[in-house]
C-alpha cells in the first residue's frame, strides 16, 4: 500500500465514522449521557414546586434571565435528541436487515424489557416532546396560559395544566415511558464506553433501576401532587 493510498484512507475515515455501527453507538451514547444529565436537572429544578411559587419562579426567572443563550440551549438539546433518535432508528433498522428471517422461537438471553422496547420508548418520548413544548412553552395547545406566561407565573400554569385530568394523564403516561427508556439507557451508556464487564453488569443494572424509580417518582410527583390538593394555588 502507498502512501497516496493511506493517506486516502486517513482522509475519508473521519468523514464515513458516523456510518458505522460503532460510530453511530458512540454518537448515541453521548447524546444519551447529555439528556440524562438534562432529565435529572430538569425534574430537580421542577420540584421547586413543593417550595411554593416563590421559589419555583425565581427558578423560571433565572433560566429567563439567560435570555438568547437559553433558545441556544434548547435548540441544541433539540438537535442531539434528533441526532439520538436519528441513529436508533437507523441501527434498528439495519439490525432487522442483518437478520431478514425471524427465530421460529426467539430467545432473548440478556435482554429486558426495557431494552427490547427501546425504539419505541425514544419515540414515545419524542411525541412527547413536541408536545410539551407546544403545551408549556409555545402555548399552542392551551393560549390560555398565555398572561401567566408572559408574568413568568409557572407555578400557577403548573396547577392549571395538572388540574386537568387529561393532560395529566398524558404526562405520567409519558413518565413511565420515560423511566422505561432510561432504565436501559444508563447500562447502554456505561456499555457504549466500554466500562462494563460481567462482574459489573448486575450493578450497572441495579443502578439503571434504581435511577429509572427515582426519575419516575420525581415526575409523577409533581402532577400527583396538583390532582391530590397537595400542591395549590392558595
Amino acid at each position: 500500500m502507498d502512501t497516496m493510498q493511506v493517506s486516502t484512507m486517513c482522509h475519508h475515515r473521519p468523514v464515513t465514522a458516523y456510518k458505522t455501527s460503532i460510530g453511530m453507538k458512540l454518537l448515541m451514547g453521548i447524546t444519551g449521557f447529555i439528556f440524562i444529565g438534562f432529565v435529572t436537572g430538569h425534574m430537580i429544578g421542577n420540584l421547586q414546586v413543593f417550595l411554593g411559587a416563590e421559589k419555583l419562579n425565581a427558578y423560571a426567572h433565572t433560566l429567563q434571565s439567560l435570555g438568547a443563550l437559553l433558545w441556544v440551549i434548547r435548540l441544541s438539546l433539540l438537535t442531539f435528541f434528533a441526532v439520538h433518535i436519528f441513529f436508533a432508528i437507523k441501527l434498528y433498522f439495519q439490525n432487522r436487515a442483518s437478520r431478514p428471517v425471524k427465530y421460529v422461537k426467539e430467545v432473548n438471553v440478556e435482554s429486558t424489557f426495557s431494552s427490547r422496547i427501546m425504539i419505541w420508548s425514544g419515540l414515545a418520548m419524542f411525541s412527547f416532546v413536541v408536545y410539551h413544548l407546544m403545551h408549556f412553552t409555545l402555548i399552542i395547545t392551551n393560549p390560555e396560559y398565555a398572561v401567566l406566561k408572559e408574568n413568568l407565573d409557572v407555578y400557577s400554569m403548573m396547577i392549571v395544566g395538572f388540574s386537568n385530568y387529561w393532560i395529566s394523564a398524558v404526562y405520567m403516561v409519558a413518565m413511565i415511558f420515560l423511566a422505561l427508556h432510561v432504565n436501559h439507557a444508563v447500562f447502554s451508556v456505561f456499555q457504549t464506553f466500554g466500562l462494563t464487564n460481567a462482574k459489573w453488569i448486575p450493578l450497572l443494572r441495579r443502578i439503571g433501576n434504581i435511577y429509572a424509580l427515582i426519575i419516575l417518582a420525581g415526575y409523577l410527583s409533581m402532577p400527583v401532587g396538583v390532582l391530590l390538593n397537595i400542591i395549590t394555588l392558595h
